[in-house]
């Protein structure tokens, strides 16, 4: 039942990234990221707080003895890892951690029950208590992550041993759950099944799957609360005390059926698992209403609850949405998950219908918040992401006990460092899109690819200086000629885009050439053709919505994609008290020598002193403040907190 007005992302392996910016990162993910995750998993790693994951897993499979430690979803964290291996070898062979990975789905193989029931918690810790507590204990999360990773190993190697495996367990799944008599009638406390299971009909072309995915989403928000009735059945056993998972029912977003949700509530990690698997049944059901419903949270999310930096989720209590134009800087939750999260949205999105605000987001997110969870040597990792950082409150304010001011080794709780490995060990995902004589390109990340089009193998070669140089080049290889349509976005943030093909401009004010954000270009190509693309990146003083209390009177500096931020190392302590001039100009510098090679800001500005305020007067009449001229210096908000503890902001006063 595969809707074919959808575009399609290309097969990784037809995707090689060369990019001066993007490559690095991926290197990290495979010599460091990667070997470091794996040594934390296995409780390696001094001074973090033990994993325990690949253990529990050897317990349940009869290797080792002892008990289940960590959280009740620790399972995911294996799956993840595995996943972002699988990404990894399907751009590159590597013997060695293919046969690592061989070796841990072996683990988990034994580890599965008989009749395709695999989670090691209840296994290990309450095995009496399978399928009673989906409120809080993800046990259809653990699996989705699992079968995610068993699709992409089988996708990268051929190997069908673990997609056995997620079969298996969807089928048990499936022989639980469903509108059927006898069966279970709910759902998931964090979606993730649902967007597993569409990967899984992918894979295998089992109607099954896609129904099931549909059936946890239709049944989602439905009376009488499932999440209650089975809290009655359980005997009012609560896993988790902190939150009212059972009767606060928006947190998990099953407060209203989810075709009738049109504000995104709670848990911000969840609504956008929810939505990106909305979107895969929509797309291929051509189910207009579930369509209807995503549209309507994504304008939600990205018009009133996204943080400048694509980051969401504006509260810690309940890692959670808010409300409209709520959007703290310091006590900001803005977990690296709920981005990554937001950029599978986004990515769906773009495929039913091409519209640049939807790749605009996904890169707004990918490279703030999402490389921001990460140091920049690959090692620590941060599970907050606020917009405003004084490291002394963070110790004392138990409202920011949150928020770090540095990256942690790991987490009790580690859900991030493996979301972030996969998500860029398969960036070449998200690069381009293909939708039956049309080549998309979404991001501008500098890589070959090779395709098929108009029945000719065609070769692309992408060259890119972004984020720190808007100049793209794409070069065309093909045998004889090709007709098709290469459909190039132009980014939110350029305003003055230029785009030659062999050397003759195009005109964007034609109606035609420019459609939701893409200039179209449809020819016959051939060897030898070449499309440049002028993107000039000034530096954008941005300004928030005047309903958004944190932002107003301020400004917060984006070139490009990227957002920039002044931190205690360059500038000193005490950054609320520097305001930069409005009519001053911008220096923009790369420096070599900063973190590995960055793009760095200077501007005009001035720090108000407290020089001649009394020590023991804490208010008094009006009068102007001491005030001093300085340069202000801004760096990526990306690579903050990489040079030990200090301040933070993103938002400025402008005078």
């Amino acid at each position: 039942m595969k809707n074919q007005s959808i575009s399609k992302p290309l097969p990784l392996a037809n995707v090689h990234i060369q990019d001066d910016f993007w490559s690095e990162y991926i290197r990290l993910v495979r010599e460091v990221v990667i070997p470091y995750q794996w040594e934390a998993l296995n409780d390696r790693v001094e001074g973090t707080e033990p994993s325990h994951a690949i253990q529990n897993f050897k317990i349940a499979a009869g290797l080792a003895q002892g008990e289940f430690y960590g959280m009740v979803f620790q399972d995911s964290d294996v799956a993840k890892w595995l996943e972002a291996v699988s990404y990894l070898l399907e751009t590159k062979r590597d013997p060695d951690l293919e046969q690592l990975a061989d070796e841990v789905i072996e683990i988990i193989a034994k580890a599965q029950q008989a009749d395709g029931y695999l989670n090691t918690y209840f296994s290990l810790k309450e095995p009496d208590m399978k399928w009673m507590n989906l409120a809080e204990c993800h046990e259809l999360y653990c699996a989705g992550h699992l079968i995610e990773a068993a699709v992409a190993y089988y996708k990268a190697t051929g190997k069908m041993k673990i997609l056995d495996v997620a079969c298996r367990l969807a089928d048990c799944i499936d022989a639980v759950f469903g509108a059927d008599v006898g069966k279970l009638h709910g759902y998931d406390g964090h979606q993730e099944i649902e967007l597993a299971l569409v990967k899984l009909y992918h894979a295998t072309g089992k109607e099954t799957y896609l129904s099931l995915s549909q059936y946890f989403l239709d049944e989602r928000g439905t009376d009488p609360s499932f999440y209650e009735m089975e809290f009655e059945r359980r005997n009012r056993k609560i896993h988790f005390g902190g939150l009212n998972m059972i009767y606060d029912r928006s947190y998990s977003q099953a407060h209203l059926p989810v075709r009738m949700q049109k504000t995104a509530e709670g848990h911000a990690v969840r609504v956008a698992y929810m939505c990106s698997g909305m979107a895969d049944v929509a797309a291929e059901k051509d189910d207009q209403e579930l369509l209807e419903a995503c549209r309507s949270l994504w304008n939600n999310i990205v018009t009133k609850r996204m943080y400048i930096t694509g980051a969401i989720g504006s509260m810690a209590h309940g890692e959670a949405f808010s409300l409209d134009y709520d959007l703290p800087n310091d006590t900001v939750y803005a977990e690296t998950c709920a981005s990554i999260g937001l950029i599978f949205f986004a990515q769906r999105m773009l495929n039913i219908e091409a519209k640049s605000e939807y790749a605009d987001v996904m890169e707004q997110a990918l490279y703030n918040t999402v490389i921001s969870g990460m140091s920049r040597d690959g090692r620590q990792f941060f599970y907050v992401n606020p917009l405003e950082v004084w490291p002394d409150a963070c110790d004392s304010n138990k409202n920011l006990k949150h928020v770090k001011s540095q990256r942690q080794g790991w987490f009790g709780c580690a859900c991030c460092p493996p979301n972030i490995a996969r998500l860029l060990a398969s960036l070449g995902h998200y690069v381009y899109s293909k939708k039956e004589k049309t080549l998309y390109a979404h991001l501008y990340i500098g890589s070959q690819i090779e395709i098929e089009l108009d029945g000719h193998l065609v070769s692309l070669l992408q060259q890119s200086e972004l984020p720190w140089k808007g100049d793209v080049r794409f070069a065309i290889t093909v045998e004889g000629e090709a007709k098709f349509n290469l459909a190039l976005r132009i980014p939110n943030w350029c305003k003055a885009a230029e785009v030659r093909v062999n050397g003759i401009t195009i005109q964007l004010s034609d109606a035609a050439a420019l459609v939701d954000g893409y200039v179209h270009i449809n020819r016959v190509w051939r060897s030898g053709d070449t499309i440049e693309l002028n993107l000039p990146m000034t530096v954008n003083r941005m300004k928030g919505h005047p309903l958004l209390r944190e932002t107003i009177g301020k400004v917060a500096l984006q070139r490009g994609p990227i957002v920039y931020c002044m931190e205690e190392a360059d500038n000193g302590a005490n950054l609320h008290q520097i305001v930069i001039e409005r009519k001053s100009q911008e220096q923009v510098q790369f420096d070599t020598k900063l973190l590995g090679g960055l793009q760095v800001l200077s501007i005009g500005a001035h720090k108000e002193l407290a020089d001649g305020w009394e020590d023991d007067l804490l208010y008094k009449v009006d009068e102007d403040l001491r005030t001093e001229p300085i340069t202000a210096t801004f760096i990526p908000y990306f690579a903050w907190a990489n040079r030990g503890r200090g301040e933070m902001v993103v938002w400025v006063r402008e005078n």
